[in-house]
């Protein structure tokens, strides 16, 4: 007799979503697949509020300067943030940084804090601020929800309850990241426009920060690069196969898309997906099978030079040495 688990994973490998981008009239399909995601995510249940700006502190260091602050992105919740600005570069593109489960975004500033951090950012190119501003960009370290400072379980990631609780409401985590990452583009268009270049935004994350990024790219026309890290899979080979945190998923998501469609959405973005060859919670053979149905889009608006695929040798984790040159290239820096 089959456990119910066992005949739920059955049911989603049959699952087959209508709404899928089918390689043409993507002018036509992508404006509907996009209202479609929001309403998802629940981008509907989050309303504006006073940003309340506050700068904690800034710090000059041997190649940057970083400024620590903290913005309101719905009425009494508040994120962190540093802004890494490096030195004698005028004007810098932006990367926004976000960290997988970790014990937060100090992981990529490089910042180790708990035992087992330096091991975390040694091991799998994840010091992404820091690599960024020696690539000449401006980056932003952005903690999360439920990571780091805004976790309820002492710096540990735990997305959980949180996760749940906001199905019954309607929200999900991944619209609260979609929405924080488009609170935090405006705090940087109204209080940094004079430090950086707010024509040139870019994010990256691995992981659970990759899974953010991907759907950033899919819903915020003010990114012109996205590099999601380990994170791009078929639904049903990678979340709807095995035990994944809460915060991957959205109700009813698999019934209208698979993860090659907010690719296709992402478009007229740049767009690099990073995989690793022995990844086995995101199993590359269903990474590729989603990059090539996304990269349908930008075939068929003859764009396929702006999506690029970076396969590392290794497992679950960044690939920084192939990703970045691709990123210069596109950016034609």
């Amino acid at each position: 007799m089959k456990n119910t688990y066992e005949f739920t994973k059955e049911l989603i490998q049959k699952q087959k979503p209508q709404f899928a981008y089918k390689g043409k009239d993507l002018k036509t399909w992508q404006p509907k697949a996009k209202e479609i995601l929001r309403g998802l995510l629940g981008m509907e249940k989050f309303t504006f509020c006073n940003p309340d700006l506050q700068i904690e502190f800034e710090e000059q260091h041997e190649d940057f300067t970083e400024i620590r602050f903290t913005f309101q992105s719905e009425e009494g919740y508040r994120v962190p943030c540093h802004l890494l600005l490096p030195n004698g570069v005028k004007n810098p593109p932006v990367m926004v940084c976000m960290q997988g489960h970790s014990k937060g975004m100090h992981i990529s500033l490089a910042n180790p804090k708990f035992p087992g951090d330096e091991k975390d950012i040694k091991g799998g190119d994840r010091d992404f601020c820091i690599r960024a501003v020696k690539e000449g960009f401006a980056a932003i370290a952005l903690e999360m929800r439920n990571f780091g400072e805004l976790s309820c379980n002492n710096y540990n990631p735990q997305c959980y309850e949180s996760a749940v609780t906001n199905f019954l409401m309607g929200r999900t985590t991944i619209g609260e990241r979609v929405w924080d990452f488009a609170r935090l583009l405006d705090v940087i268009e109204q209080n940094f426009q004079d430090l950086v270049d707010i024509n040139n935004i870019c994010c990256m994350g691995n992981s659970g920060g990759g899974t953010a990024t991907a759907y950033i790219a899919a819903l915020e026309d003010r990114v012109k690069l996205a590099m999601p890290s380990c994170a791009m899979c078929t639904y049903k080979d990678s979340i709807g196969a095995m035990n994944h945190c809460a915060c991957n998923y959205v109700p009813q998501i698999a019934t209208y898309f698979d993860m090659g469609d907010l690719l296709a959405m992402a478009y007229p973005k740049y767009f690099i997906q990073v995989n690793g060859k022995e990844d086995n919670i995101f199993p590359i053979d269903a990474a590729k099978k989603v990059f090539q149905d996304g990269k349908k889009a930008y075939e068929e608006m003859g764009d396929s030079d702006k999506v690029a695929h970076v396969i590392g040798d290794e497992g679950h984790r960044f690939y920084a040495d192939p990703a970045w040159p691709i990123v210069h290239k596109m950016l034609g820096k």
